[in-house]
Parts: structure tokens; C-alpha cells; sequence
């Protein structure tokens, strides 16, 4: 059995904010599956079903960011699972925007809510699947009012998009195993088509090199 567990606030207010990430992604894996949020216990809301042969749990802590492992710490002495069962779902300040990551453990990295399930579970060893947020373009600018900001236009777009990939990759995670997933899911795309585009261009120069070297054919 596991628990995947989405990072939010509760509250139509902050539905569409950028800190809200783990909400939306575990909202839309129980669209996609059918499952419906229609328990309550330990101060969250669940949906559960199954996938493949695996029982998993979603889980929305209604306990506000700050105090998520009080819910975690309780489902999981409930369901008498192990720190390994979870996979705690987020946004990242320190991810270009949309850009996933994931990761077997580590630390809060400034993420208060991760910080309290750690101090409730009493370890940082459990599998956690970030998305990136980025930061403000405008270093003045509040990381509160940042991450509780709801994202415009293009920034909104990459964000979804993130959210979707998180969203496929998560029965890919749990039927896989993370240090499989984590070997497909953590590699910059931007970074492999610059690689891309270096290969290309040494080819293209050897080529040229080589073209040059050719003796010429007399006339």
C-alpha cells in the first residue's frame, strides 16, 4: 500500500497558486483514475483506489502547509505504513518552472511543509517528487507572496505542463520504483537538446575538417 500525498492549502483561494502544485496533481491523477474524494480521516481528504495490484491512497492535507506531518505522521500509524510507502508531491522554488524531480530523500530545502511531515515521520527518508515553480523574476520580491501568487499566462502553461508529466509518472513511480523513475524523470530536456545540438555541431565540424584535408582531384 502506499500514500501519495499532495502539498496545499485548502480553500478556493488558493486553488490556483503556485504553492498548490501537490494538490492539483493528486486532484488530477483521481480524475484520470475515477476515484472519487469522498473520505475524510486524519485531518485530510482521501481518494483511493487501485493500480496495477498496489492499494494507494491520495491524500490532501487540510491542515494547512505548515502542519501537513501532522496528517501524514497520523495516516501513516493508521495504515501502519513505513516512510518508503509515502511519495510527498510539491512545488520547488529552486526547479525552472514545470521541470520535475525526483528524489529517494533529502532535505526541506526551505519547503516548510516537508520540513513538518519530517518532523513528524522523524526521518527524511522518504521518496518526494517536486515540480518547479522557479523563483521571482524580481529578487525584491516576497517568496511568500511569490509562491502564494497564481502564475500568468506562458508561466501558467509550463506549470500545467509539469503538473500533467508529474501526473503520468506517478503509477509509473509506484509499479517501477523510484530509483528507476528517477534515471528518466530527472533529466533536463533543455539540457539534452543543447547536448544534442553540440554533438550535432562537432559532427558537422569533423566533417568539414575532414572535407578539407581531401586531397583535390586534378583537373
Amino acid at each position: 500500500m502506499k500514500l501519495v500525498i499532495g502539498l496545499g492549502n485548502p480553500g478556493a483561494e488558493y486553488e490556483h497558486t503556485r504553492h498548490n502544485v501537490g494538490f492539483r496533481v493528486v486532484d488530477l491523477l483521481a480524475r484520470k483514475q475515477g476515484w472519487a474524494w469522498n473520505e475524510r480521516k486524519s485531518r485530510a481528504i482521501l481518494a483511493s483506489g487501485t493500480l496495477e495490484t498496489e492499494k494507494v491512497v491520495l491524500v490532501k492535507p487540510i491542515t494547512y502547509m505548515n502542519k501537513s506531518g501532522e496528517s501524514v505522521g497520523e495516516l501513516m500509524r493508521w495504515y501502519k505504513l513505513q516512510p518508503t510507502d509515502l511519495l510527498v508531491v510539491y512545488d520547488d522554488l529552486d526547479l525552472p518552472v514545470g521541470q520535475l524531480r525526483l528524489r529517494n530523500s533529502g532535505s526541506a530545502a526551505g519547503h516548510n511543509g516537508v520540513s513538518n511531515i519530517i518532523q513528524h515521520v522523524h526521518t527524511n527518508q522518504f521518496p518526494r517528487l517536486r515540480v518547479g515553480i522557479g523563483r521571482p523574476s524580481n529578487s525584491r520580491m516576497d517568496t511568500i507572496q511569490y509562491v502564494l501568487g497564481i502564475p500568468p499566462g506562458d508561466e501558467r502553461i509550463l506549470l500545467e505542463t509539469g503538473e500533467a508529466r508529474a501526473t503520468d509518472a506517478i503509477p509509473e513511480i509506484l509499479s517501477r520504483g523510484v530509483e528507476t523513475m528517477m534515471n528518466i524523470l530527472n533529466v533536463d530536456p533543455e539540457a539534452v537538446r543543447k547536448a544534442e545540438e553540440r554533438r550535432r555541431a562537432q559532427l558537422a565540424r569533423r566533417l568539414a575538417e575532414s572535407e578539407a584535408a581531401r586531397p583535390q582531384a586534378e583537373e
